[in-house]
């Protein structure tokens, strides 16, 4: 199964043992997630180090991701219950000034003290991920007093949102900064930046990741991340759509048309591009999907994301390595049998540098040949994302000797990622090398044409200037 579009799975405790990660990568995971908000950094170490021996021994590069926890404004805790039922027109109030385990049946705490001066009567909140919402009666003082509009079971420090948006707190946490300082200083390949508003936040994560050769994604799940979208971007390697708090903010149902036109955005800016939330959230207790989820995960797969994120499925679900190998399964299909035409992106720019000159050419003509494959030898990794970006359903292998570089692919949709020992200098051997790792992959079979991307100075950073057309079976001997 060759799926093009990439699959995230997210560490829990039921995915960090060494024998559930193998069965993850072989069921199909391309990236691992660490989510910050419930995983420690400290615990990182031991299991990067579990990945990168069950990605050795099955000789298949995988991306680790760290996701940090950001301003997730949250209710704190009650002091005598687990929960308590909020009724429809009941009287409830939130107090800035209530302490963890506070809250009772009327009333309780919050995470953001200054919560009371970012609100005015007639605000809606919505708590418990919009299933209960609140109306603003009066502000006074330092607490909120609301009547309760649609009811429901709330749980302690479950999360906060105003209709339409505007609570977002400003920069890192201090458990941002620590923890990100931690996790730069261990090998991984992406930063996922949470709750972010504008390039400010993003400018403020690289002043800590600078020259670290690390991803960063910044996560749209705030409304007012939908109107600087554009420098955002610019900002960053990509974005993640996290539908969950994105869909209470600007209410579930404009979640389909602005989760299309953040996808668009991405492509016109050449970043990768995420969907994430309960994509096969079911799974956590069943073995099969519902109808609705294989839907949505066949819909992502043919819009042209890069890839798709689990989140609680892979973490604390019973079936993690199924949810894995039924989102590959419903991704390989979808992709095969789109109806949707081959589009070649066309921005109208220039093409600015060396190596997008060649990887639009092998692409371009790769798509209007009968070549069956593009193999991309590449030091960075720029060129195969390049390529990545142009909607084909043409195959590439990005081969490198760079380990990082040979991880940091493996979220780029349609690219195949080939760790190399070493990398032949002479152009010739170079080639045989290429089409016998290929045809090791059962990628290519002998009369096959293929598309060979490479520089020069092979094994230098931006050095690709070459393109060649080989026949599998007919290469120079050496």
């Amino acid at each position: 199964m060759r799926k093009r579009t990439k699959i995230i799975s997210t560490l829990g405790p039921s995915t960090t043992k060494p024998k559930i990660l193998t069965e993850l990568i072989a069921a199909g995971t391309d990236v691992f997630r660490l989510n910050l908000s419930h995983a420690k950094i400290e615990d990182a170490k031991e299991i990067i180090n579990n990945l990168k021996l069950s990605s050795a021994k099955l000789e298949r590069p995988v991306a680790i991701m760290v996701d940090l926890q950001g301003h997730k404004i949250r209710i704190k805790g009650f002091s005598e219950k687990e929960f308590i039922d909020l009724e429809n027109n009941q009287k409830f109030i939130i107090d800035t000034t209530l302490n963890d385990l506070e809250g009772d049946d009327s009333t309780v705490g919050v995470t953001y003290k200054d919560l009371h001066k970012s609100l005015k009567p007639k605000d809606e909140i919505l708590l418990s991920d919009g299933l209960i919402k609140l109306r603003i009666n009066q502000i006074k003082e330092k607490k909120i007093f609301t009547t309760v509009l649609r009811g429901g079971r709330l749980l302690p420090f479950q999360g906060l949102n105003k209709k339409g948006g505007g609570l977002s707190v400003k920069g890192l946490t201090n458990k941002d900064i620590s923890d990100l300082k931690k996790a730069i200083k261990l090998d991984i390949d992406y930063v996922a930046v949470s709750f972010v508003r504008n390039k400010d936040d993003l400018i403020a994560v690289k002043k800590i990741t600078d020259k670290k050769n690390i991803g960063l994604i910044a996560k749209i799940e705030r409304n007012e991340a939908l109107e600087n979208i554009d420098s955002i971007l610019d900002h960053s390697d990509g974005i993640l759509i996290a539908r969950g708090d994105l869909g209470v903010e600007i209410g579930i149902e404009l979640l389909p048309a602005v989760q299309d036109e953040l996808i668009a955005k991405a492509m016109d800016h050449d970043k990768l591009v995420i969907v994430a939330t309960q994509m096969m959230e079911s799974m956590k207790t069943s073995r099969v999907p519902t109808r609705a989820e294989v839907f949505d995960v066949s819909n992502a797969a043919c819009s042209g994301v890069d890839a798709i994120m689990l989140s609680a499925e892979t973490a604390v679900g019973k079936y993690p390595a199924e949810v894995v190998q039924e989102a590959s399964r419903i991704c390989d299909i979808a992709e095969k049998t789109s109806s949707k035409k081959i589009k070649i992106a066309d921005s109208g720019d220039r093409f600015s540098k060396i190596d997008q000159i060649i990887a639009m050419a092998a692409v371009y003509g790769a798509d209007r040949s009968n070549v069956k494959a593009i193999a991309a030898l590449t030091e960075t990794g720029s060129t195969p994302l390049w390529m990545s970006r142009i909607q084909s359903s043409i195959p590439i292998y990005a081969m490198t000797v760079n380990e990082r570089t040979s991880r940091r692919i493996c979220l780029y949709r349609g690219v195949y990622s080939i760790r190399l020992e070493k990398v032949e200098h002479d152009h010739a051997r170079a080639n045989k090398q290429v089409i016998k790792l290929m045809q090791k992959q059962g990628a290519v079979k002998k009369g096959d044409l293929v598309i060979i991307t490479k520089g020069d100075l092979m094994g230098t950073s931006g050095g690709t200037n070459a393109l060649k057309i080989v026949e599998v079976g007919k290469l120079l001997d050496i």
